[in-house]
């Protein structure tokens, strides 16, 4: 039966093969569990809630990409994605989280709409092959930031914007050795290094005080436990913005389709280019199912209470271990549904351990710029561009609307003309557009 849904011979694999590449894959991103919480807790919705809704969305949308491609692919709410969420959105606009899940939601099916229209996969195709590989850097770049930030290595100094922090400090000394100790790890091909790391930090920081009374990690009342309620954010998402004030929600809400489009685009990407399935062109097989997949998945995130839900790049992981099919993305979904009854221990992690997951994902992630030709100033200018300008403007939609804007003026200028194609003149018109709107409202409002 096995065979006859998965394809297993054919793909010249075997359900015991598949089932530990499921494992590895859920070892290598189960981090996730306790980042997710800990990156949306900022903009007020309740820990616990999250670590439910992080594991249950994952478990969904990675069955679902299994059943409609086959794919040995995993499904949890993306790295950075969630960052735009919660401090972008949620703390820098002043929206609810509430409202801002129902702007998630409305723009999981203008996703849908995208994908089965085939106009996504047409504006996928029309990035050319280097700005992909910058994507997918340029967002590992991000999130590294994110993690240094998180773990006080990086502060803000008003004289130089950002500086090193007091690696003096208990936390942020056991967070600098986290990274230390994550990287080792990886370099040496410990299965689950980031979990594993993890876990080594948070032991360690039992007898680390944390200079007000206690220690940085504290034992939980219970190691295992049934999950927490998904009622506080289960259906919780409202449209009270869009439909009380289009002029602010509307602009949100493109955004959100910007970031999130693109942010799904670049991990898509990056996923199926470390995992072999993308062919020497660029080009990916059953992309428009996978796009689908990943479409319903936000919408799926968006009901349960979370940000956008989209593949992960430690599904090679699982490929490296011989994953082939789609068994595997069950395996990892199950392992999902099952790590909800440790919600204590997830909840124990201390940010000290969870900030240096962030940097070993986007150091892995940045691996990719080592395929991008520097010497081509063409291609590489807009490419560095998008990739410097994600951490520097803390915006991943930023990156990548000033790359294709540099891109389509390099290629209307350049003696072949070859490196930009109508729909990315298109897509490069509408970033100068958004960037450009504050302006072109003012104008607007002094012509009337």
């Amino acid at each position: 039966m096995l065979d006859r849904i998965f394809g297993l011979k054919e793909n010249g694999t075997t359900a015991g093969r598949e089932v530990v590449a499921g494992l590895t894959t859920f070892a290598a991103m189960a981090y996730i569990l306790a980042v997710n919480p800990n990156i949306l807790k900022n903009a007020g919705m309740p820990e616990a809630t999250l670590v439910t809704a992080t594991a249950l969305s994952a478990a969904v949308a990675t069955a679902l990409m299994a059943i409609l491609t086959n794919f040995p692919l995993a499904l949890a709410p993306g790295m950075g994605i969630n960052a735009f969420f919660a401090f972008s959105v949620c703390i820098g606009m002043g929206i609810p989280w509430q409202s801002a899940l129902g702007l998630v939601f409305i723009n999981g099916c203008l996703f849908l709409l995208l994908s089965v229209t085939g106009l996504r996969e047409k504006i996928l195709a029309a990035i050319p092959y280097p700005m992909k590989i910058a994507i997918s850097a340029g967002i590992g770049l991000f999130i590294a930031f994110i993690g240094l930030e998180n773990g006080g290595l990086i502060v803000a100094n008003p004289a130089t914007l950002v500086s090193m922090g007091d690696i003096s400090k208990p936390d942020v000394a056991l967070f600098a050795g986290g990274v230390l100790l994550t990287c080792i790890l990886i370099a040496r091909g410990v299965p689950g290094a980031i979990i594993l790391s993890m876990g080594i930090v948070t032991a360690i920081g039992l007898l680390v005080p944390d200079g007000k009374g206690s220690t940085i990690t504290n034992l939980p009342p219970a190691w295992i436990a049934w999950p927490a309620s998904l009622e506080p954010t289960f259906l919780k998402l409202n449209f009270d913005l869009i439909l009380t004030d289009h002029l602010k929600a509307l602009p949100i809400i493109l955004t959100l389709l910007l970031v999130d489009m693109f942010d799904n685009i670049g991990t898509l990407i990056g996923v199926t280019r470390r995992a072999g399935l993308m062919d020497a062109q660029g080009n990916i097989p059953r992309v428009g199912r996978a796009l689908v997949a990943d479409s319903t998945a936000a919408i799926i995130s968006a009901l349960f209470g979370t940000s956008t839900v989209v593949s992960y790049i430690e599904s090679a992981a699982g490929i490296q271990a011989g994953g082939r099919t789609g068994l595997t993305a069950i395996t990892t979904a199950v392992c999902f549904v099952l790590a909800l009854f440790l919600t204590p221990i997830i909840l124990m992690v201390p940010g000290a351990a969870v900030a240096p997951a962030l940097v070993a994902v986007g150091l892995v992630m940045f691996e990719e710029v080592v395929n991008l030709d520097l010497r081509n100033f063409e291609m590489a200018a807009p490419a560095i561009l998008t990739i410097l300008m994600m951490p520097l403007s803390f915006s991943i939609s930023t990156g990548i609307g000033l790359g294709l804007i540099m891109l389509s003026a390099l290629s209307l200028v350049s003696k072949t003309g070859r490196q930009a194609t109508a729909v990315t003149h298109v897509l490069a018109i509408i970033f100068l557009l958004h960037f450009f709107e504050p302006l072109i409202v003012r104008w607007v409002g002094g012509a009337r």
